[in-house]
């Protein structure tokens, strides 16, 4: 299957990313970044983030922060590494995934 739009897998379902809560924020990252604001999927051990093919997607602090404060392991990767990283991941494992640049 060909995606044209961002993705999070969330314990292995795959949904939309629904950016709209970060695009305030584009102006001081010249594109919409990972914002804390974002229905993020928390709920895993380890959170795999494909910055894009050649790792446009910011990662605000605030989402470093929030993975440290919860104990999930941030793994941020361009993404074709990303895939490449969840392909051999542990269960446990959930990620966003920034495929349209």
């Amino acid at each position: 299957m060909t995606y044209d739009h961002d993705l999070i897998i969330d314990h292995g379902k795959i949904r939309n990313r629904k950016k709209a809560a970060s695009r305030k924020f584009r102006g001081e990252y010249g594109h919409t970044p990972l914002s804390a604001a974002e229905d993020i999927p928390w709920r895993c051990r380890r959170l795999v983030i494909g910055t894009g093919a050649d790792g446009a997607l910011p990662v605000m602090q605030q989402v470093r922060d929030e993975a440290r404060r919860r104990k999930v392991d941030l793994v941020v990767l361009p993404t074709a590494e990303a895939i490449d990283a969840l392909a051999g991941a542990p269960a446990g494992t959930n990620a966003i995934l920034h495929l349209t640049c």
